[in-house]
């Protein structure tokens, strides 16, 4: 079952799809997300997500994980826990932003935000280049 939900994984199979919020790139051309990155227990239904943003200092941190987030929740069955990470010493505000971004009640508030929601849609829209 685990192989089964890595090869499914939309994370890992299609993040040449996965477009960076200020790049022309794919998180994967970027190395935001690698293969290596995504850890998947099926016995615990849990999946985990470690990025590394572009910079120390990335603004768009919390989006990519916000996109990141989306998309597997979008894909997975629902009995899947998802936690996502920003790879450890990687970012200036690593810490606040996996608060952020595991925080059940702040993820909800920022998908009802409508400008922040339709800058994830686009993130997560394919690309054809």
């Amino acid at each position: 079952m685990v192989a089964e939900l890595i090869n499914a994984n939309p994370v890992v199979y299609e993040r040449k799809e996965r477009r960076d919020p200020e790049h022309p790139y794919s998180l994967e051309q970027l190395n935001v997300v690698t293969e290596d990155s995504i850890e998947v227990n099926d016995e615990k239904s849990h999946v985990r997500v470690t990025f590394t943003p572009t910079v120390e200092h990335c603004s768009m941190a919390t989006i990519i994980g916000l996109c990141l987030r989306v998309k597997l929740i979008r894909s997975l069955p629902s009995r899947y826990k998802v936690d996502i990470r920003i790879a450890p010493g990687t970012h200036a505000t690593e810490a606040t932003v996996n608060k952020q971004l595991n925080d059940k009640e702040r993820v909800a508030a920022a998908l009802e935000n409508l400008t922040l929601l339709e800058v994830i849609e686009d993130c997560l829209s394919p690309t054809f280049a």
